[in-house]
């Protein structure tokens, strides 16, 4: 697997495993069940109520901690309290067992109450007493990222976002690469739409003797993304893995780019007005 070479230096994999609704024994046998199909990277936060879940399932896997990138997220109503924030950061550790986060994010901007910068120098404090390795975002939009930039002098080294073929964010991506920012993608096979079945997805896919969903985190892969896949059995997880061995042509990338729509989103959760559940 090829890896990506964060702002900061820290190093992440090309794939990640996502964790959402991974929970209580059974989210940590299939956690256990990712590591042991070679994923180095598990994203979860403290809203999916799941960190102690990853930490067993880590425990489980019997990999060394140097060999994994864990990734949590802080939940916007700790954004105005920064001791608050530090002392979840620290009750998410004690829960997953772990001495420190290698990347942690603001979960969402959440606009509307309007901390989320307090809360960016809550995440600079936490890297600082080394709570975390690297810092980043989710769901964060330019004016946002702008922000953070003239009020902290620091800008994310991740900005994770919905990505996937029926919302591409086309925008969004340039940003983030203009100013060196990774772009994650959560959600990177449409949470079960209609994607998986999508005409054009099935027919590009034959055509590479793959199925539509390693077609398309190899098309994230190839525009430079990281993508987050959830899978809870182990065939699937071994087959997200399994797109290292293609190359996707210039007009199959663009026939794949052309799904996107400016409407795109699986649950109309837009950034500029979302609040955080």
């Amino acid at each position: 697997m090829s890896f990506h070479e964060l702002s900061d230096g820290q190093q992440l994999p090309a794939v990640g495993f996502g964790t959402y609704k991974l929970n209580g024994i059974t989210g940590a046998h299939a956690i256990t069940s990712a590591i042991k199909a070679g994923y180095r990277l598990l994203d979860t936060a403290f809203n999916y109520q799941n960190e102690g879940t990853v930490g067993q399932a880590i425990k489980a896997s019997h990999v060394s901690r140097d060999e994994l990138i864990v990734t949590s997220k802080l939940p916007g109503k700790y954004y105005s309290d920064q001791q608050a924030s530090i002392d979840l950061i620290q009750e998410s550790l004690f829960r997953s067992k772990l001495d420190y986060f290698d990347l942690y994010l603001l979960h969402w901007p959440n606009p509307i109450d309007d901390h989320y910068v307090e809360a960016w120098d809550t995440l600079i404090q936490a890297q600082k007493f080394g709570l975390v390795k690297s810092i980043g975002v989710c769901n964060f939009l330019p004016e946002h990222l702008e922000r953070l930039q003239t009020e902290t002098g620091h800008l994310p080294v991740v900005n994770q976002i919905e990505l996937h073929p029926f919302f591409n964010q086309a925008e969004m991506r340039a940003y983030n690469s203009e100013h060196n920012i990774l772009t994650e993608a959560w959600s990177p096979l449409g949470r079960a739409s209609d994607l998986l079945t999508n005409p054009t997805l099935v027919d590009i896919a034959k055509k590479y003797h793959k199925n539509v969903g390693q077609l398309i985190l190899k098309w994230e892969v190839s525009l430079g993304v990281l993508p987050i896949p959830k899978a809870t059995h182990f065939a699937r997880q071994v087959s997200n893995l399994d797109i290292f061995d293609f190359e996707i042509t210039e007009d199959d990338m663009a026939r794949i780019n052309a799904l996107s729509k400016p409407d795109g989103r699986t649950n109309n959760q837009d950034p500029a007005v979302y609040q955080e559940f």
